[in-house]
């Protein structure tokens, strides 16, 4: 039987990893395979979602997480080797990828045969001003979508998800648009029943690559001061589009902080204990080109180490 893929995409902070992270805790005895792509150094995405940065993880639930290393055609042929073999693909992209150069991959024949893309769900961030879906990444993010999922709609205005529809419903996009309370989506719309594989689809054009992001990362052996780092991130806000970590802080010593920075709106949860041998904090910044030197970026978090 032919695996159908879910590809979940969306531009940095919409909230992807929260969609995935929730359709593995309501897998309702599904055995689903999440391939993670993330855009960094360190692959924080896949730590948020398996408690693993590398390899395959076997979740309790049956499912099982797989960061995404090299071609991803490799990576999916691996999965379907595995016995038992998964019954749905979940992959996520980067936030700065384009999906139309995703899909144009996933129709190559070999690969529609066995694992065919069913659905393309594009994560909007609800609470970010409509005006952002003029970006040209957007557009393609929304072009290619057969879901549109609004996020974050808890901390937006009463307003923003209607003047959010309206903008989507003016790019002409003929995407179904749901909204995505704590990244929940009927699970219906994402894995719909279905007795035949479905057709190959029109990527649309290939536009040229556009370097428009770099990232940067920071690690630390050293706890860190958190109103030390709350004073570093209020200075690196206005040239960050994203950023993503775990440390551990001297106020609360033996346990990982998460941190996530996206849309201008900074939060913290916390996470598991600190593994023996592994840096004390590691951050990945994600900035435009030439916003934010990786000097810059070591003088303000270096205050940030807890000292004495």
């Amino acid at each position: 039987m032919p695996v159908p893929i879910l590809l979940v995409t969306g531009f940095l902070g919409a909230g992807k990893t929260t969609v995935v992270n929730h359709l593995l805790a309501n897998a309702d005895g599904r055995r689903i395979a999440a391939v993670v792509n993330d855009f960094g150094a360190i692959n924080i995405d896949a730590e948020l979602i398996a408690g693993a940065s590398d390899g395959v993880v076997s979740l309790a639930n049956g499912c099982i997480c797989c960061s995404l290393e090299g071609d991803l055609i490799r990576t999916l042929s691996t999965l379907l080797r595995r016995d038992p073999k998964p019954e749905y693909i979940v992959i996520e992209t980067s936030g700065v990828a384009d999906p139309s150069d995703i899909v144009r991959n996933l129709m190559d024949p070999v690969i529609l045969r066995e694992a065919p893309l069913e659905t393309v769900l594009c994560v909007i961030d609800a609470a970010m001003p409509p005006s952002a879906l003029d970006d040209a990444l957007q557009r393609s993010q929304l072009r290619v979508a057969d879901i549109v999922a609004l996020s974050k709609l808890d901390l937006a205005d009463e307003g923003a998800g209607v003047r959010m529809r309206e903008a989507i419903r003016a790019q002409r996009v003929p995407a179904v648009v749901v909204d995505a309370k704590h990244g929940a989506i009927p699970s219906a719309l994402l894995f719909p029943a279905s007795d035949g594989a479905p057709a190959p689809r029109e990527p649309g054009p290939k536009r040229p690559a556009e370097e428009r992001f770099e990232t940067l990362s920071w690690t630390s052996d050293q706890p860190l001061s958190l109103p030390r780092l709350q004073q570093a991130i209020g200075k690196l806000a206005p040239k960050l589009a994203r950023a993503k970590g775990l440390f551990e802080t001297i106020e609360q010593p033996g346990r990982l902080m998460v941190f996530q920075f996206a849309g201008g709106r900074a939060t913290l949860a916390p996470g598991e204990p600190p593994t023996e041998g592994v840096p004390r904090a590691r951050i990945v910044f994600i900035t435009e080109l030439g916003m934010l030197s990786k000097a810059e970026l070591d003088g303000i978090m270096e205050a940030c180490v807890a000292t004495g």
